[in-house]
């Protein structure tokens, strides 16, 4: 009887946590809020190759992290910081620029 009672509330507890998590209760997704998270999860992909020494994987991340949001000055300073450790010191001071451009931008805000 114990083992029916513990499958039985088992299963409810499946059902309660599959409803709880189903689609239909999940707020919309904007194509705003889809391209933050990219850029987001690909500056955190930056970072970590940065620190593992990988800086054309790192200036990947980061310009790829500037295409789906522009206006984040975050991936433009690890864009900066990227170049210059590839020596391409023009394209960083142009990086680091546009980071601290937009950081004021957002501060006026």
């Amino acid at each position: 009887m114990n083992a029916a009672r513990g499958v039985a509330a088992a299963a409810l507890l499946l059902t309660a946590l599959a409803g709880a998590c189903s689609p239909r209760q999940a707020p919309p997704v904007t194509a705003e809020a889809g391209a933050a998270t990219r850029a987001d999860a690909l500056i955190a992909a930056g970072n970590t190759a940065f620190q593992l020494g990988d800086y054309r994987l790192a200036a990947r991340r980061y310009a790829a992290a500037a295409v789906h949001r522009p206006d984040d000055p975050a991936a433009f300073y690890g864009l900066g910081m990227a170049l210059a450790k590839l020596g391409r010191d023009e394209d960083a001071r142009a990086a680091y620029a546009r980071a601290r451009e937009l950081g004021y931008r957002q501060q006026q805000q």
